[in-house]
């Protein structure tokens, strides 16, 4: 696993790490996720998740942990977070800081399926989020089917938002829905200080990207970036 900040700005505080599968000689997320398939698709997403929560108490993170996991992956909620539970109990990491990513990218079979998984999730006490947010299959439908207590914009909709006025009347909609509805948003893939300030200047201020942090392989950014213009 690599870890990625996400900050809190204003507060000048780390709101969490996103764990990041990586191979052992840290070869690229692309180069794993594409051994994944239909028979180890299951194994896969348990085996990271208890990497996950086991890396991140050795290395003694005190932010959250926010964990990608694989919809179509989950047969039985109940019996795929048990083991989650088993892991954090076991290596003494909190459940109340761990947060369940669901990516917007993989196509989702099952809306029904997914609502329940996202349900059992928040029952036990988990943090939710919908990653990727405006550049996968389902877009508002997903978020009208459920509310997660996240959402993260996806780099599309932020890159060079400073000076593209569609892109900035896209995410002041987004921003207005989300405070109607209870969720907090995050922007990723920032780059820039330009699209820093810019997104700042719409409201939102929890942050992640190259600006602030490449994922470390491994280990986690303690002390607090400095980011000038990139």
């Amino acid at each position: 696993m690599a870890f990625q900040p996400i900050l809190d700005i204003p507060g000048k505080s780390f709101f969490a790490h996103e764990a990041l599968v990586r191979g052992i000689n840290n070869e690229p997320a692309a180069a794993i996720l594409s051994q994944v398939n239909d028979s180890n698709r299951y194994w896969f997403d348990q085996r990271c998740r208890i990497r996950a929560i086991e890396m991140a108490a050795a290395l003694n993170i005190q932010a959250r942990l926010s964990i990608n996991f694989l919809p179509n992956a989950v047969y039985r909620a109940e019996s795929c977070i048990r083991l989650t539970i088993e892991t954090a109990e076991r290596v003494g990491f909190p459940l109340d800081r761990i947060v369940f990513e669901v990516t917007e990218g993989e196509k989702v079979v099952d809306h029904a399926h997914l609502i329940s998984i996202i349900q059992t999730y928040k029952k036990y006490g988990f943090l939710t989020a919908i990653d990727d947010f405006g550049a996968g299959y389902s877009g508002l439908n997903l978020l009208a089917d459920f509310q997660p207590d996240i959402i993260k914009l996806d780099m599309a909709l932020t890159r060079n938002i400073e000076s593209d006025r569609v892109r900035r009347a896209i995410v002041s909609g987004i921003l207005t829905v989300c405070r109607d509805l209870g969720i907090d948003v995050i922007a990723e893939g920032i780059e820039t200080r330009a699209e820093l300030d810019a997104l700042l200047e719409l409201g939102i201020s929890r942050f992640q990207g190259y600006l602030f942090s490449r994922p470390l392989f491994q280990d986690y950014v303690r002390e607090w970036p400095q980011f000038d213009a990139a």
